[in-house]
């Protein structure tokens, strides 16, 4: 039995979303007003509040239609500048669930900024500038997911930014003349307009300079100097232009100093041109000269490169000395293989002097090409083990984060190239759901919901955060490895592709990816996006609820033979519990299993533009409690 996309987004509403007021009337809601009335008595207003809160100066309300077609209004917005109140900020803010923006600066408002504002889920705007706020800010910061416009600036606030990484929409945000301290977030700085001064036990970098940051003095800011030799020039054109008008005066006078001083002005220009066509001449053949002596040289440094080229290094986590031996015909002779892929064999090996830290090392046999070329432009010359190679070293070779496996180190050998990467000793997500339905290793739900909230997290900062953006294309289980800590990391990006952002999609030539994982309209027009992923972590979600890879014989056996199919009509059926994995039945957790497996269908709709990205999926993930 088929179902439509547009129900499955409706039903994964209903649930996530905030309780519907049922008896709802053509007013304000009446919590609102309750809350109105004792967050303006708390800010310090002494007047009487109007019968209607929505007619109070500074209190807006925007209509709400619910199911059954009946309204009511409900607060959107609080705007009070500069209305000398000093109170506190009431922790009854949390009734204003549909609050979109809440303005108070330049006012007196003094104790702490209450932990019950995180209730303000769909807050973009925060502006409390110039008041008196102290104490750190609350942790429950982090549920402001939607916040674009974040101005703290003038107040006595405290504590370190840690909050920042988790308000990824953040377009304005103004921190200056505070008390943080600790380091500031990397995040921040591809923040559009970002504000930090005046807190003088705030770690900035010194090398970051970029051009949205307020580390300017005031009066370099506000004065618009003119350079000195603008002035210079303009000055020094005025007395040739008023020696040309005596000159026109004086030619109707004296005609023949006129016609003298023509007949110089030719031979000036005669002059200037042979200087002109002589000095080209000699720029040209100087150029040539210095362009041949530097190929000469790049040639030279490039051969003694070769000679005694060594480990690249990505990580200052490694030494080229730790990798010495790679440089041994026998390198890998005593080492423990420990897999072998598509292409070539793994290996285990403990760093010297390091206290057991362990890197993995791939092996993958091929002629020996020096990493500038493997990076250059031109691919048509690698083959595919080589492209693979090249993708990786300009993906996690350059990026890091917690939920993506490092790539430290290349070395290239003539015969061979070695990837060493960081080594996760509790192996990859398919051999631990393997393990776990054969009842050798314990796989409880809150570690299934902590791996996917992880690879949403890698996602999101894949497609969202970097730049240029990152399509992984062969997400899977088996590409998903955890790590001492069992935080999920997403592996194998020798299928990845970057996207510049001004591209809507990328056209490859033939498809790639795993059965069962790739997204159909990627197979069907060779034309993948970052929907494309999401379609595969789609998948991968409903793997970790139902314990069954989409090449399970289980699939084989029903009437759809395909896991997604199969996993849409047990949904919309009378029964939809039976697609849980049976050894996680029982355990207290089933309504949020089938809340992901809802989730599971809204990313693997037929239609790319109705799944959700990245972004939405982690903020999904992590709003369903356990």
């Amino acid at each position: 039995m088929a179902t439509s996309p547009a129900k499955f987004q409706i039903s994964l509403f209903i649930i996530l979303s905030l309780p519907i007021l049922i008896h709802a009337r053509l007013n304000l809601d009446l919590s609102d007003s309750d809350a109105v009335v004792i967050f303006k008595k708390n800010l310090g207003f002494k007047d009487q509040l109007l019968e209607n809160p929505c007619n109070s100066p500074g209190i807006y309300c925007e209509r709400r239609t619910f199911s059954g077609n009946s309204e009511i209004f409900r607060v959107s917005r609080i705007s009070l500048a500069s209305e000398w109140l000093n109170g506190t900020l009431s922790a009854v803010i949390k009734q204003f669930s549909e609050l979109k923006e809440l303005s108070l600066p330049n006012n007196q408002l003094v104790d702490q900024i209450p932990n019950e504002i995180g209730h303000c889920r769909k807050l973009e705007v925060l502006n409390l500038r110039n008041n008196r706020f102290s104490g750190n800010i609350p942790a429950e910061f982090s549920f402001l997911v939607n916040l674009r416009i974040l101005d703290l600036s003038e107040n006595k606030l405290s504590g370190d930014l840690n909050f920042l990484k988790f308000l990824p929409n953040l377009e304005k945000l103004s921190l200056s003349d505070n008390l943080f301290t600790g380091k500031v977030p990397a995040s921040v700085y591809n923040i559009q307009f970002l504000s930090l001064s005046g807190n003088s036990n705030l770690q900035i970098p010194q090398k970051k300079t970029a051009k949205n940051i307020d580390y300017l003095p005031s009066e370099l800011r506000t004065k618009n100097v003119l350079p000195k030799r603008y002035i210079f020039a303009e000055k020094a054109a005025s007395p040739a232009a008023s020696k040309g008008s005596n000159s026109s005066n004086n030619s109707a006078k004296a005609p023949s100093p006129s016609s003298h001083k023509h007949k110089k002005h030719k031979r000036n220009v005669k002059a200037w041109t042979i200087g002109f066509i002589l000095g080209t001449i000699v720029g040209v053949l100087s150029g040539l000269f210095f362009s041949v002596l530097f190929k000469i040289l790049i040639v030279c440094i490039k051969g003694r490169e070769k000679e005694t080229s060594g480990p690249t290094i990505f990580s200052q986590g490694i030494k080229k000395e730790d990798l010495a031996f790679l440089e041994k015909e026998d390198g890998l002779a005593s080492l423990e293989m420990i897999g072998r892929g598509g292409c070539g064999e793994v290996y285990r090996y403990e760093l010297p002097e390091s206290g057991g830290k362990m890197i993995a090392i791939k092996k993958i046999n091929q002629p020996r090409i020096e990493v500038n070329d493997i990076t250059g432009g031109d691919t048509k010359n690698l083959s595919k083990k080589m492209r693979q190679v090249r993708s990786e070293i300009q993906t996690v070779g350059q990026i890091r984060h917690r939920n993506l496996l490092s790539l430290l180190a290349h070395v290239s050998r003539p015969d061979c190239h070695f990837l060493v990467y960081e080594y996760m000793k509790n192996g990859s997500l398919q051999d631990a759901l393997k393990q776990a339905s054969e009842g050798t290793r314990e796989m409880d739900w809150l570690l299934r919901h902590k791996i996917a909230i992880g690879v949403a997290a890698g996602l999101e900062y894949l497609h969202h955060l970097h730049n240029p953006r990152i399509i992984h294309r062969d997400l899977k289980p088996a590409n998903v490895l955890l790590d001492d800590d069992l935080e999920a990391r997403i592996a194998d990006f020798g299928l990845a592709k970057a996207m510049p952002n001004e591209n809507t999609h990328v056209t490859t030539s033939n498809v790639a990816g795993t059965v069962g994982y790739i997204a159909p309209e990627y197979h069907q027009t060779l034309k993948f996006t970052d929907k494309a992923d999401i379609y595969s972590f789609g998948v991968l979600l409903a793997v970790l609820v139902m314990g069954k890879l989409p090449s399970d014989e289980f699939f084989q056996n029903t009437e759809e033979m395909s896991q997604v199919k199969w996993l849409k009509n047990v949904m919309t059926s009378d029964d939809p519990g039976r697609a849980i994995d049976p050894k996680l039945v029982g355990n207290g957790y089933e309504e949020q299993m089938l809340l992901v497996l809802k989730i599971a269908c809204f990313c693997t709709q037929e239609d790319p533009k109705q799944r959700p990205n990245s972004k939405d999926v982690r903020c999904m993930l992590t709003q369903i409690k356990q």
